[in-house]
């Protein structure tokens, strides 16, 4: 696998740690399988902890920039777009407990536009590596192939299934 989604280094994170489940975008997309690649662009903006619900404040300032060395990034997950739910602006607070940013952030990162909710199926590799990349701007290829061989759901079957349908229940 090279393709890679760039993404925030703490929703990467929350997503390999399970704490979220979705990703929230004014777009679909066409590309359902992908690596995630920690991104830290927001990292070096003031107060860039704000756009994180209270209890994820710390866990976003730990999570804040990625690992890197000598221009290659670390890349620890895989994900799969399950699902891609769309959502009106004024209703993106029903799914609140699927993501750990804040009501303001995502209304202001929407803009009154549809929301785009993508429904992830999250992997742990089983060897992180470091990987240089092509540019790009949402998503990027590697220079190199990663292996998938022996990664790990984040959730269980059961708990993945469970949530997926809450997400999709939600009107």
């Amino acid at each position: 696998m090279k393709k890679c989604l760039n993404e925030w280094n703490a929703t990467v994170e929350a997503l390999g740690q399970g704490k979220q489940t979705i990703l929230i975008r004014k777009y679909g997309t066409n590309v359902k399988k992908f690596l995630l690649r920690p991104t830290a662009s927001y990292a070096l903006k003031d107060n860039f902890q704000d756009s994180f619900e209270t209890e994820y404040k710390t866990f976003a300032g730990a999570n804040a920039l990625p690992k890197q060395e000598d221009g290659k990034t670390e890349i620890k997950y895989y994900a799969e777009v399950e699902d891609v739910v769309e959502k009106s602006a004024q209703r993106i607070g029903t799914l609140k407990k699927y993501h750990i940013w804040t009501s303001d952030h995502v209304k202001s990162y929407l803009n009154n536009k549809k929301a785009q909710i993508w429904i992830l199926r999250v992997y742990k590799l089983k060897n992180p590596v470091m990987a240089e990349n092509k540019g790009g701007i949402r998503y990027c290829n590697l220079l190199g192939e990663v292996s998938l061989e022996g990664m790990e759901p984040v959730l269980d079957d059961a708990a993945f299934l469970k949530l997926q349908k809450e997400i999709k229940s939600r009107k």
